[in-house]
This record gives C-alpha cells, sequence and structure tokens, in this order.
C-alpha cells in the first residue's frame, strides 16, 4: 500500500472567520504568538497501545505528570483503558481548538482517538478531572462504513464550524481508493464525508511498505471548505513515502512543508503568484551505507515533525537513524541545522550494525542512558511544549513496524523522553531527570505514540 498526504487551499482557509473578533472567549489563543505566553504545560496525555505486542489487553490513554516541582513529576499518573482489545490507537484531535476562538461557546472539553486498526473513534472527556479523563462515547466502526464507506481512521482534526474531520486510510476491505475524509458533528454522530463525490484522494497517510517500489508520492489541494480536489503535486522520487505535513503557523504565509519518510526529505510546497501550488526539497538526510542490515543503505526515515509556534524552528526525527534534528527556517527557503541530539536508533554502540563511510571506515553513535536506562528504539512522535522550550518524544511508530525494525522495543515496551531547546541560538540537550518507561507498566510493556497537552499544542491547534 502506499501513502500521499493533503493540503487545504491555505489562502481559502485564512478567509473563514466569519467577522469573530479575535478578543472572544472561546477554546485556545487568539494567534500563535500569544498561545507561546500561555502557562507551562503539567500534564500530557499519551496513546499507549499493546495491539500487535502479543499482550491481549487493552489500549489506553497515559496521563503523564510534566511539573517538575510535582512529587509525581514523569510519571504515569492515570490510565484509561479502552473497552475493547485490539484497537491502535492512533493520532488524535480535539472537539475544538484555537480554530474556534472567536466562538464563546465553544470548549475544548474532549480528546478524540481514532483506532486505526479497528476502526473505532473513541470520545475522550479531559474537562472534567483532567488528571483521569474517561470516555464519553464510542464512534462504532459498523455506523462510518454503513454511513460512509471509510475505515481505519488516522488523524483527527477540529473545524471551526464545530465539525471535527477525521482522515481514513481505506474503506472495508481495506482498499486504498476508499479512503476519504470522515466527519462527524459536534455530537460526536457520523456526519458524512467530507470531500465532494470523486475528488477522494488515490491514497491516504498508510504504513504498510511494499518491496515492489510502489509507494505514494503526491501531494493533493483541495479548496476549503467546498471539499473539490484543486491540484495534485508529484512530489516525484524525491517524495516518497511523504507522512506529516504542516503549514507555517502564520495564515498569512502560503507555505509549509511534508516529511517523506523512505527518501528523508523535507520538501516545502508554497503558492505561486499565479496561484497555483509548487514544490521544492529543503531538507535532504542522505542515507547511510550499513553492514549487518537488512539493506546495504539504512535511510533516515523521518516520520514526525513540527514547527514551532512563532514558525522559527521546525523540528523532526529520523527513526531509523536515531537523531532528533532543529532547523532554523525563519527563511523557509533555506532551513539551518541548528540542534541535534541522538536517542536511540539501529546502529548506537552496542548494536551489531554500522555505518560504513567512502573510505570504508565503520562508526556508531554514542546514545546516552538517562537514569540508567539504555535507550531502545528510535525517536518517532515529538510534541513541543508552547513556549518552544522543552520537546517530548517517544519511539513507537506502528506495532507491525516496530516489531520488524525494533524487535526489542516491543518485548521491552517504548519510553519517553523530555529534550531542552535553546531557543536563542538555537541547540538540543537531553533532560537527564525526565524519563517514562513504558515498558515498566502494570499490564506489560506497551508502546507509546502520539501526545496531547490539555490546553492544546502546536500541532492539533490552527489559526484560521
Amino acid at each position: 500500500m502506499a501513502t500521499d498526504v493533503v493540503a487545504l487551499d491555505h489562502a481559502v482557509v485564512g478567509s473563514q472567520n466569519n467577522g469573530q473578533s479575535c478578543c472572544s472567549s472561546g477554546p485556545g489563543y487568539a494567534t500563535p504568538l500569544e498561545a507561546m505566553s500561555g502557562p507551562r504545560e503539567k500534564l500530557i496525555y499519551v496513546t499507549a497501545v499493546y495491539s500487535g505486542t502479543g499482550i491481549e489487553k487493552p489500549d489506553y490513554l497515559a496521563t503523564v505528570d510534566v511539573d517538575p516541582s510535582s512529587p509525581t513529576y514523569s510519571k504515569v499518573i492515570h490510565r484509561l483503558p479502552a473497552p475493547y482489545v485490539g484497537d491502535e490507537l492512533h493520532h488524535s484531535g480535539w472537539n475544538s481548538c484555537s480554530s474556534c476562538h472567536g466562538d464563546p461557546s465553544a470548549d475544548r472539553r474532549y480528546l478524540i482517538l481514532p483506532s486505526l486498526v479497528s476502526g473505532r473513534i473513541y470520545v475522550i472527556n479531559t474537562k472534567s478531572n483532567p488528571k483521569a479523563p474517561s470516555l464519553h462515547k464510542v464512534v462504532e466502526p459498523e455506523d462510518i462504513v454503513r454511513k460512509t464507506g471509510l475505515a481505519y481512521p488516522h488523524t483527527s482534526h477540529c473545524l471551526a464550524s464545530g465539525d471535527i474531520m477525521v482522515s481514513c486510510l481505506g474503506d472495508k476491505d481495506g482498499k486504498a481508493e476508499g479512503n476519504g475524509f470522515l466527519l462527524l458533528d459536534s455530537e460526536f454522530n457520523v456526519k458524512g464525508r467530507w470531500e465532494k463525490p470523486g475528488h477522494s484522494p488515490l491514497f491516504g497517510y498508510d504504513f504498510c511498505m511494499s518491496p515492489d517500489g510502489l509507494y505514494g508520492r503526491h501531494l493533493h489541494v483541495y479548496s476549503w471548505p467546498g471539499g473539490e480536489l484543486k491540484q495534485t503535486l508529484d512530489l516525484g522520487n524525491t517524495g516518497l513515502l511523504p507522512l506529516e505535513i504542516r503549514f507555517l503557523h502564520d495564515p498569512s504565509k502560503d507555505t509549509g512543508y511534508v516529511g517523506c519518510a523512505l527518501t528523508s526529505n523535507m520538501v516545502r510546497f508554497f503558492k505561486t503568484e499565479d496561484g497555483s501550488w509548487s514544490h521544492e526539497v529543503s531538507i535532504s538526510v542522505k542515507p547511510l551505507k550499513v553492514e549487518n542490515w537488512i539493506l546495504p543503505e539504512m535511510p533516515g526515515l523521518i516520520t514526525d515533525f513540527l514547527i514551532s509556534l512563532d514558525d522559527r524552528f521546525l523540528y523532526f526525527v529520523n527513526w531509523l537513524h536515531g537523531d532528533v534534528r532543529q532547523y532554523n527556517i525563519e527563511d523557509p527557503k533555506n532551513p539551518v541545522l541548528t540542534g541535534q541530539v541522538w536517542v536511540g536508533g539501529l546502529f548506537q554502540k552496542g548494536s551489531p550494525v554500522v555505518a560504513v563511510e567512502d573510505d570504508g571506515k565503520t562508526w556508531q553513535v554514542d546514545v546516552p542512558e538517562i537514569q540508567g536506562n539504555k535507550l531502545r528504539g528510535g525517536p518517532q512522535m515529538i510534541q513541543l511544549s508552547l513556549d518552544g522550550k522543552r520537546l517530548y518524544v517517544t519511539n513507537s511508530l506502528f506495532s507491525t513496524w516496530d516489531k520488524q525494525f525494533y524487535p526489542q522495543l516491543v518485548q521491552k515496551g517504548s519510553h519517553m523522553l523530555q529534550i531542552d531547546i535553546d531557543t536563542q541560538k538555537g541547540g538540543l540537550a537531553i533532560n537527564p531527570n525526565f524519563f517514562v518507561d513504558f515498558g515498566a507498566e502494570p499490564e506489560g510493556p506497551s508502546l507509546a505514540h502520539e501526545m496531547r497537552y490539555p490546553g492544546g499544542d502546536c500541532t492539533s491547534d490552527i489559526w484560521i
């Protein structure tokens, strides 16, 4: 199977303010820069997965204490298990975010948790007791399939209208051509599909690699809110397996980036003078020659990235190589590497895999232990604090891929790290006082994936 990504026409999105005042007291913040001055995060929600690990327990939402003044700092303080086994919880979103800041009746109360494998969507109440969220509603896959034909829900985003849009990766039979966009109303009822009939992308965001070399390489541009496919950009062989996509937060800037995992390129897309969209490779991570691995070369595999709220820094991970990078993007056309830290990877010291230079010399990377714990796997999901000074990192991608590339991760469980950031000159440093070991969970080792703060963050909040 393959994966492409979708962009909504940012200029059109930016016009959907409906004359509402930015001074209204809806959820979130009026601007990205205002959000940077918000309170420091004290809790973070983490999806934790047992699906595919051999442990027949339900996935769960973990609440982690990230308040340094708290006696339970860096610990899981609550676990909300799903009511079923085999979900593979994935990319969550909110019922309301800063896109609804102009609506004082809106409230960031519910976290939407799509389940990639089972097709369920869980609605979690985080407002009543932020430290101990509770299950509010389950949107059943049968209802989604019956009304829309969609299955395999992946990523959720709230809309300014009050609706919730969820990307889906296929139909009930697992066919990629059946993918599209699910709409839920404000009461989490299935409303229908968002895109116009005949305007679904060929592929959605998917993980499955195929040895025949058929990988997604397209960026689809839709009109908003009409759902009409306006343009398809072919990223070519430099843009294979595009996964995450982000616009700059400033709604006046018609540009953004998409991380292309297999070719390990960060591709910038932008609007041209004639109103169409174009693209160019902005950052390239060269594959490394290696020994004792399944292939003679190893891609970095960029699986997640984000942009700071002030649009100054871009961060991304190389899941296979094992490093986290920081780039200054004040000039979006010319990113500059300003920070790099190694927190895992396949060729860290002690691994049988070694990197090979052109002259035949081999090398491995030093990966520090944190509180006596050897770091497992590679960095995968990241989340940035509102002020841009702390980056949280988990290391599970998808249970099937985890088992293939990092079997020890499935056996011993995931972990979560915090990286301190120099926001003045640039630079990254591992926080030695923070380590959340999901290998020590009560029901057995679990896989930590996506992270959300109760007050919003730079990947779930959108300003329009």
